[in-house]
């Protein structure tokens, strides 16, 4: 558990991804944990390791919940829906489903290196608003989306609530990734709970997990800023695209 914590913090720490794309597959696979249990656990690992991170950022001055506030809203209703749906799902479909998230979320990040100022011109003409209500609106909207996806597959949303600060409501880079951290804290927090209320969380295992992940991961990043980011993007989506492939062939 100490090593795929260390893992699942380098993962984080190198790409802000959430390090459940990573402890998932992992625990499912090497400790014989059941998919609905690793997610669940995973969310925990999520919480202790996005508040180590926060904390950073926060004493720099770079974290504000009250203007990403609305995002975290949407959020916390939509993981307990995601939640809902997820403890419903039979346990082949639910690590299946995993496994083929974990391939696009590997794509994605392969390409978004490559991509990124692109398609940052694109969602610019895209995303328009005539007043702040609509950026509110949307806000709320997209916070919704990723709380769903937190809930059914315990990723905490970190580069999507990131994506969401960033283009929707015009963030600065680093303030950005302070307040993205804090808030995917709160999405993984109501995750957490409605997964505990179905008993499927393991909570010394998260807590092992989380205290591994929240050291490795302070290290990765100062690592991550010596790396060419489309080296780094490449090597890191290729190690989700492959665990994604092997978590789906074993529960298909």
């Amino acid at each position: 558990m100490i090593v795929i914590g260390i893992f699942a913090g380098i993962v984080t720490g190198l790409t802000g991804a959430s390090g459940v794309m990573v402890v998932v597959p992992l625990l499912n696979m090497l400790l014989n944990f059941s998919v609905h249990n690793s997610i669940g656990t995973s969310l925990m690992v999520d919480v202790i390791a996005s508040i180590a991170t926060a904390y950073t950022y926060y004493r720099h001055g770079n974290v504000d919940l009250k203007s990403g506030i609305w995002i975290a809203i949407g959020s916390i209703t939509g993981a307990q829906f995601g939640v809902f749906f997820a403890v419903e799902t039979p346990e082949a479909g639910l690590g299946g489903a995993f496994g083929i998230f974990l391939i696009v979320m590997g794509s994605i990040i392969w390409k978004r290196g490559i991509n990124r100022e692109r398609l940052a011109k694109k969602i610019n003409k895209v995303l328009k608003f005539k007043n702040e209500k609509e950026r509110i609106l949307t806000a709320l909207v997209l916070g919704f989306i990723i709380g769903i996806i937190t809930g059914i597959f315990g990723a905490g949303g970190g580069l999507m609530i990131l994506f969401v600060l960033i283009f929707v409501l015009n963030f600065p880079l680093h303030l950005a990734i302070g307040t993205s951290v804090i808030i995917m804290a709160i999405t993984a927090s109501s995750g957490m709970v409605g997964y505990a209320l179905h008993g499927n969380l393991k909570p010394l295992a998260g807590l092992i997990l989380g205290i591994s992940a929240a050291l490795s991961a302070t290290g990765s990043a100062k690592f991550a800023n010596r790396i060419d980011e489309k080296i780094l993007s490449k090597a890191v989506g290729l190690v989700f695209i492959s665990l994604g492939i092997i978590m789906t062939v074993v529960n298909y």
